[in-house]
């Protein structure tokens, strides 16, 4: 039997994005493909549930803020945004064990005042622990995006997380493959990590390939200034294929059953 799922009133939609390993570029696509889905009209939040190494504060320029005068989730380009690292400083370690972190992911999703969103993105710690299992057994998740890279080895792990989903019920809406290649100056596209290996994965599982997302070494340097290459740079071929992926996810998403009017929770 699976456990009860706690509603998110005036959300219609819930995806969480999920790596098997770290180092695949997640949380940046987490990021990008949320301010995307903004871009194509869509009213969107983004909740960073890693407890032990949030990214958002870093990609969005902000960090911990006084509740008593700036009330949670914040606001920046358009999103609504919560992240641990809006109330614990970033140079201090959180050392909590399971239970904990649990509470504190919790926390994070059920408490804030979202208001009303067509989407809320998910940014998943790497792995399948604690943070990853209260999400998919509590929150009512519409689905889940897998991240990899090309290589073999991250494919191993984000079979594991594909794995985990099915554990719990949760569909899987599809495979993106970040780092896919590198664009060279004559146009061609070189694959440093290996090539096909994401659309192989889904045809594996039998789900969408949501699409490829090139290196750039922009994406890291905007995403370090806190401002995502989808916002700071629009027209560049990384941001156009991030917008591709965002309608791609948007066209999979509507294809679903929404979240729908869901009764008031007292949090």
């Amino acid at each position: 039997m699976q456990p009860q799922k706690t509603p998110l009133p005036g959300i219609k939609h819930v995806v969480a994005v999920a790596s098997g390993k770290g180092g695949v570029g997640k949380s940046t696509v987490a990021a990008n493909l949320a301010l995307a889905l903004h871009m194509h009209g869509q009213r969107v939040g983004l909740m960073d549930a890693d407890i032990y190494g949030p990214s958002v504060p870093t990609m969005f320029g902000l960090g911990v803020v006084d509740q008593t005068r700036t009330p949670l989730p914040l606001e920046k380009y358009g999103l609504k945004l919560m992240s641990m690292g809006f109330v614990v400083d970033a140079n201090q370690p959180v050392i909590w064990r399971g239970p904990k972190v649990a509470q504190a992911v919790g926390a994070l999703l059920f408490q804030p005042p979202w208001g009303e969103l067509d989407f809320l993105v998910i940014d998943l710690p790497p792995g399948t622990g604690d943070a990853q299992l209260t999400l998919s057994q509590s929150a009512p998740l519409t689905g889940a995006v897998v991240v990899t890279q090309p290589a073999e080895v991250s494919l191993i792990d984000a079979r594991k997380g594909v794995r985990m989903f099915e554990e719990v019920k949760v569909p899987i809406l599809g495979i993106i493959e970040n780092m896919s290649y590198l664009t060279m100056p004559d146009g061609s596209k070189l694959h440093p990590l290996g090539k096909g290996g994401g659309a192989k994965l889904a045809t594996e599982i039998g789900v969408p390939f949501l699409g490829e997302i090139p290196i750039d070494p922009a994406v890291s340097q905007c995403g370090d200034g806190g401002e995502p290459i989808v916002r700071k740079m629009p027209d560049h071929p990384v941001s156009k294929a991030y917008l591709q992926l965002g309608q791609t996810v948007l066209n999979e998403m509507l294809k679903r059953p929404s979240g729908g009017a869901l009764p008031e929770v007292e949090l």
